[in-house]
């Protein structure tokens, strides 16, 4: 007879490699979507004094995921509840394939340069800027198995929610409608993310790669996967507070970037009715960037904020995300504010004189 603890070993084993498998089809499908599907192409600010042109097919790639699992889902053909079962499974093979990534763009770079920062530098923080492999750039790629997995495993939750007790919560309802609208909205806004930091000056290592690939994925669908077997029921009031709470967020990440992509790309545009008031023809001081440096920030918080009020207060655990994405976001504005110090100078100390709040106008 076999031992107990080797059954167990050898079962882990079989579901890790499953989940491996799982992993390279979804990537690899999604690779040759964003090859081969139709995008409009659009040109992206120069790039260490080179212009670039991104293909962008997300949206396309998106709504065809959508809608190739809810036929799969509605005739049977496979159950989404298996990314629920298979979570942990696929959590390992994330981190694997993560690192996997980190190390062939770390040794693709290398080769290429004739110094190297250092491997641990290299590594964690990548070699290239924006590496390209079969004519798709993979700093643009790798958000949309990012945020597609991140929508598929919330769609999971709902699937083993409603297998299991025969429907949905209103709360589990109304987290499914956040969630697929963000993502939904991304791509849609997919051409904002080509002026975006971490497209124009963040080189693409471990620290970017890890994040799109098991932090968003894994750990912001927390909220949904604390649902899936939560009965608390969350009352008309509190949803429509939450629904207000979400829309105003929404309305300032969104509103904010899409004023400042829309400045970089014409100096003489309009927003809230009039033509745009500048620093110089560089910073915006009109709109919500004539208000607080980093409005964008707050909106992504109140949205991931709404996100986890729909599991109510009966745990702390779901909370860890919005605490976490606040304190990352108060870091990342930190860090802004020395950069454009930096490159702006003068001009810089002007803005945060007009605009005296960051995040919380009146506050800090």
């Amino acid at each position: 007879m076999t031992p107990l603890p080797v059954v167990r070993l050898a079962a882990i084993e079989g579901l890790v490699l499953e989940a491996a498998a799982m992993m390279l089809v979804f990537v690899g499908v999604l690779f040759l979507g964003s090859m081969l599907l139709p995008g409009r192409r659009v040109a992206g600010p120069d790039i260490e004094g080179k212009s670039r042109a991104y293909k962008l097919n997300g949206l396309a790639l998106f709504l065809l995921v959508v809608m190739v699992v809810c036929l799969a889902q509605v005739f049977g053909w496979f159950s989404l509840s298996v990314l629920h079962t298979h979570f942990a499974a696929l959590f390992v093979a994330a981190n694997g394939f993560a690192f996997a990534l980190s190390g062939w763009l770390y040794y693709r770079g290398a080769r290429a340069r004739d110094a190297s920062p250092g491997v641990w530098r290299g590594f964690f923080f990548g070699l290239e800027l924006n590496p390209t492999w079969l004519g798709v750039d993979l700093k643009l790629f790798s958000y949309r198995p990012s945020l597609i997995a991140l929508a598929l495993f919330n769609a999971s939750f709902a699937v083993v929610q409603y297998e299991t007790y025969g429907g949905l919560t209103l709360a589990m309802a109304l987290y499914q409608i956040f969630t697929f609208l963000y993502v939904l909205n991304y791509f849609q806004f997919e051409y904002g993310m080509t002026y975006t930091w971490d497209m124009v000056s963040e080189r693409f290592g471990w620290m970017l790669i890890w994040g799109d690939y098991v932090l968003v994925p894994f750990f912001y669908s927390l909220a949904g996967w604390w649902l899936t077997h939560t009965p608390e029921p969350l009352s008309p009031i509190a949803a429509a507070a939450l629904g207000l709470l979400f829309a105003f967020g929404f309305w300032l990440f969104r509103g904010a970037n899409e004023q400042k992509h829309r400045f970089k790309r014409d100096p003489e545009v309009t927003i809230w009715g009039q033509p745009a008031r500048s620093l110089d023809g560089r910073l915006l001081v009109s709109g919500f960037w004539g208000i607080g440096r980093h409005l964008n920030y707050t909106g992504e918080i109140c949205v991931y904020l709404a996100f986890t009020l729909t599991t109510g207060l009966a745990s702390w655990v779901p909370y860890l995300l919005p605490a976490w994405l606040g304190g990352l976001l108060w870091h990342r504005s930190r860090r802004d504010e020395r950069r454009c110090r930096a490159k702006y100078g003068e001009l810089w100390e002007r803005y945060t004189q007009r605009v005296r709040y960051s995040m919380l106008p009146f506050v800090y």
